[in-house]
């Protein structure tokens, strides 16, 4: 990492042309990805990635530049030049770096340099076994086991300077089921803020079998019907649906810019009230905390909407100065490459009391989605579309066959007024997500949860 004296040549140079602001993010980055198709290690792959990012703001008008090349020479000139995109009086700084403390909350017991790929492999060919064994139906299957760790130094003309290291792990599973002319793929994704100990403790052949069930499951169902039905969406990563439908629509990212259909909402009822919506970077070890942010400010928990009440955004530095309002330890970014933007960590919707079994028993005919997929969002009208990667219909009060080929459609705004039910059995799923700052893990959670009425697209009539 940088010395202060040099980090302090830099601010000075990125605020020769009037900028009121300016920032560095140093990031030393280490990958480790391990795969295997078939049962054979087909991918082993290492690097390292060193560079910083230099920010200067102006009001909220922002200039971002990064360079590899971390020579002082090469340093001072690069500040230079993206000052020389702002326009003013030359403003002198002093600085005496306030070095924060920041509080681990992510244990790491196995870093990935502690990790040999040996034992990775025994590993991976045991997910293997169990995906193949699971169903005669599986003929594909592939796996691994993705590492990273990322040291980081964050320093401010306000004199703030901060330094952590993140370590991620993730376990990737999929089964490719083959019946007849027909194909369908199961997924499992674990992944923890942790070493290579969170996926020692899974239970990898269970993981396993419940990425080769998926498969064996859609690849023998028939298409879903189109209509406008009752949908029950399972938790864990159900919770994706809220994350894109809604959360990106509540980061200062768009509201800031009055790009987003819950600007200048505070206050108001957005969503049932039985809906609490809260953004977590806090939680130990989650896939989606941090110990502070990539702005350097320590992460919180952000209540978003309580009982149907929005109550806040999530907030960067530029969304602060856009917004006249705190930021939210929420300014992310994939790497030194990005300018940080106001992006989600641990998004979920808060328990309810209904039951699983309740929320089926009181539909009469509907959708269960027992697992989505990808989507997209539309954060200026809320209009999303997402696919369900396990879908079963319900009559009469119980679930019935399954079906593939399903997709929700609907706007985020109607949506959160039609949540009739919320469960009490709150679970995390790990995803990335992309955004102008780049792709980034993220928890989306949820209890299992009820929507009176969405618009399924599928391919044949009931």
């Amino acid at each position: 990492m940088l010395q202060p004296a040099l980090v302090e040549n830099i601010l000075q140079a990125a605020l020769e042309t009037g900028g009121d602001f300016a920032e560095v993010f140093v990031e030393d980055r280490i990958d480790r990805d391990l795969g295997m198709i078939g049962g054979v290690v087909e991918r082993a792959l290492s690097g390292r990635d060193y560079g910083i990012g230099i920010r200067i703001l102006q009001g909220v008008f922002s200039v971002y530049a990064y360079t590899s090349d971390l020579s002082e020479h090469n340093l001072i000139q690069t500040a230079r030049k993206a000052a020389g995109a702002l326009k003013g009086a030359k403003g002198d700084i002093v600085l005496n770096f306030d070095r924060l403390q920041v509080e681990n909350r992510h244990p790491i017991l196995q870093p990935p340099s502690a990790a040999q790929n040996a034992h990775k492999v025994d590993i991976l060919r045991r997910a293997h076994e169990a995906l193949k064994a699971a169903d005669p139906l599986i003929e594909q299957t592939s796996v691994g086991i993705l590492n990273w760790q990322q040291q980081v130094l964050i320093a401010n003309s306000e004199g703030l300077w901060a330094e952590d290291t993140r370590t991620y792990s993730r376990l990737r599973l999929s089964a490719v089921a083959v019946d007849g002319n027909q194909r369908q793929t199961g997924f499992r994704g674990p992944g923890a803020h942790a070493g290579l100990e969170y996926i020692e403790g899974l239970d990898i052949e269970a993981e396993a079998r419940e990425a080769s069930r998926i498969a064996a499951t859609m690849v023998k169902a028939d298409y879903a019907p189109s209509g406008k039905v009752p949908v029950v969406i399972e938790n864990g990563f159900g919770g994706v649906l809220f994350h894109e439908a809604c959360g990106h629509g509540l980061e200062s990212t768009a509201v800031g810019v009055n790009a987003s259909v819950f600007a200048g909402k505070l206050g108001q009822q957005i969503a049932s009230p039985l809906v609490t919506a809260i953004d977590d970077g806090t939680i130990p070890n989650a896939w989606g905390s941090l110990n502070i942010d990539d702005e350097g400010m320590k992460t919180q928990r952000n209540v978003l909407i309580e009982n149907g009440i929005l109550k806040g955004y999530l907030i960067d530095r530029v969304g602060s100065r856009r917004m006249n309002m705190a930021p939210t330890g929420s300014g992310r970014r994939q790497s030194y490459r990005f300018a940080p933007t106001s992006r989600m960590n641990n998004t979920f919707i808060a328990e309810g009391n209904s039951s699983r079994e309740d929320m089926i028993a009181n539909t009469e005919y509907g959708i269960y989605a027992r697992s989505l997929g990808g989507g997209s969002v539309n954060t200026a009208t809320s209009d999303f579309n997402f696919a369900i990667n396990e879908a079963y219909m319900i009559r009469n009060g119980k679930i019935a066959e399954p079906v593939k080929g399903a997709t929700l459609i609907g706007k985020g705004m109607d949506i959160l007024q039609k949540i009739d039910m919320v469960g009490g059995n709150l679970d995390h799923g790990p995803g990335m997500c992309g955004s102008v700052s780049g792709s980034l893990p993220v928890n989306c959670g949820q209890p299992t949860l009820r929507v009176s009425e969405m618009t399924i697209g599928g391919r044949k009539g009931e």
